[in-house]
């Protein structure tokens, strides 16, 4: 089987992946993807394109991720990793969709406005 690669985005940050057949062991940035992502809650969310699709073990995939916190960097590892799978098997696309998992969240952070402290907070207001 050759490789398939893919990228995922989430805010700022960019997935760019390497998906092969293998017995699931996934390198991000050079490191094991519990040791980059070291709590729980971000474990689960990469891992979440395998476990939905059935494909957990199947495939190795070497993640490289650029810019953006690690929760988006996770959430864009999910979103390459679940293209991948699709362009593989694109049987497994209606499961992979009912959970979301193909959709690019496209909320970005609101820009600041001039004579506003941030994007809506506004300075104190002084009466006299």
């Amino acid at each position: 089987m050759p490789t398939t690669n893919t990228s995922g985005r989430r805010k700022t940050a960019v997935a760019r992946i390497y998906l092969s057949e293998g017995n699931g062991a996934i390198t991000v940035n050079g490191k094991d993807y519990k040791e980059y992502f070291p709590t729980l809650p971000l474990q689960y969310i990469v891992m979440q394109s395998t476990e939905v699709s059935g494909s957990a073990g199947k495939f190795d995939v070497k993640v490289n991720v650029a810019g953006g916190g690690v929760k988006g960097q996770a959430e864009a590892v999910r979103l390459a990793i679940a293209k991948a799978i699709v362009e593989l098997d694109p049987e497994k696309k209606p499961a992979l969709r009912a959970k979301g998992l193909m959709t690019r969240d496209d909320r970005m952070v609101e820009r600041k406005k001039p004579g506003r402290k941030k994007a809506r907070k506004k300075f104190q207001f002084s009466k006299r």
